[in-house]
């Protein structure tokens, strides 16, 4: 695994550790299994964004804390260059970026995602509460979402309830790349 991966590891079991919480209490408060999330913990296994999302909830940190170790520090407006944010690595599937990392109190999680010709070929499905908003800017997007089977090319978006079963894979024997603006339950309310 990575270093960030380690990394992430290690920060979650400090919060764990500060929370005074076993790791039998935070799997099933998070609903994963003991022995992946215990993998999670020693960084063998990325941790999927549902799930850090669901210990930011958790632990009243910000995603960006437990990514990168560091607090948000913007409020107001926080700009993010071309080719810059947070990369959240994923080890044989999607690469994401996280184009609001210094801004606290997100409502959202806008991420800059690719996916590369053949990383999920069997269209291995995740699930989250919540809502996902994709927006393809290149390439073709398989996106399953439930029985809903489709094809997504540049300028093509889809809105869904992320609870259903969904999953990506490029469309085309390349990379595409999509904006993903993942709405986690409860962040509409204030």
């Amino acid at each position: 695994m990575t270093d960030q991966v380690k990394q992430v590891g290690k920060r979650i079991r400090e919060l764990r550790e500060v929370y005074d919480k076993t790791p039998e209490a935070v799997a099933k408060e998070t609903g994963v299994e003991l022995h992946d999330y215990l993998s999670y913990e020693r960084g063998e296994e990325d941790i999927p964004i549902s799930l850090l999302i669901k210990l930011a909830k958790l632990y009243d940190v910000d995603t960006t804390t437990i990514l990168t170790g560091e607090a948000p520090r913007l409020s107001v407006c926080a700009l993010t260059r071309k080719d810059m944010g947070v990369e959240i690595l994923r080890e044989h599937h999607y690469i994401y970026k996280n184009l609001a990392y210094n801004f606290t109190g997100r409502k959202i999680e806008p991420l800059l995602v690719t996916v590369n010709p053949g990383v999920n070929p069997e269209m291995k499905t995740d699930r989250h509460p919540g809502h996902e908003f994709d927006y393809v800017l290149e390439g073709v997007l398989h996106l399953k979402v439930g029985s809903h089977d489709m094809l997504l090319e540049p300028g093509d978006s889809a809105y869904y309830d992320s609870i259903y079963p969904h999953a990506m894979e490029s469309g085309s024997d390349k990379p595409c790349k999509f904006l993903a603006m993942v709405i986690p339950v409860g962040a509409n309310k204030e």
